[in-house]
């Protein structure tokens, strides 16, 4: 499911929220993916420089969700290619935001799906198995749990708690 309310009037609607349940991350990332704009439910991943959760969560249904990876801002290695962006555009996500870096931009650009991350970089990631799901992490100093809703559009990218009916 996903919902096309602009940021700007999520933003306007819950300028006055001290509690914490509406955020608004620094406008540290580019887009990546076909679609400009994405919203959904957040599953999470955190891991550093080690893409095997990402790819087993890109390679199941993602069935409209907002894949929020925690990279640790790492700019040595890309976190998602063309190849996962491709798993994720067919089996349903509706966008990945990736604290990290991607890589094969040509092929990302014409996937139909929403692709965020901080810087493009050429060197693949490494093969551990190692990272966390369905935990909270920090991105880019802001807090995105697991079932928060995230919006992204060409102004920004919001996390709230609940999803907003409407700005």
């Amino acid at each position: 499911m996903t919902h096309s309310i602009p940021t700007c009037d999520l933003c306007d609607a819950h300028k006055g929220d001290a509690s914490g349940q509406f955020r608004v991350l620094p406008p540290a990332f580019r887009s990546y993916g076909g679609a400009a704009r994405f919203a959904g439910p957040v599953v999470t991943i955190k891991c550093f420089e080690d893409n095997s959760l990402v790819k087993a969560a890109v390679d199941s249904a993602g069935a409209g969700r907002v894949l929020v990876v925690d990279g640790g801002g790492s700019l040595r290695r890309a976190l998602l290619g063309g190849n996962l962006g491709s798993a994720a555009a067919r089996n349903g996500w509706a966008g990945v935001v990736i604290n990290g870096c991607v890589r094969d931009v040509a092929e990302l650009a014409v996937l139909h799906i929403g692709i965020r991350a901080l810087a493009a970089i050429p060197m693949p990631p490494e093969k551990r198995g190692e990272g966390q799901r369905d935990v909270p992490v920090q991105i880019q100093g802001v807090w995105v749990r697991p079932g928060d809703w995230l919006y992204a559009d060409e102004d920004g990218i919001v996390a709230s708690a609940e999803a907003p009916t409407s700005a």
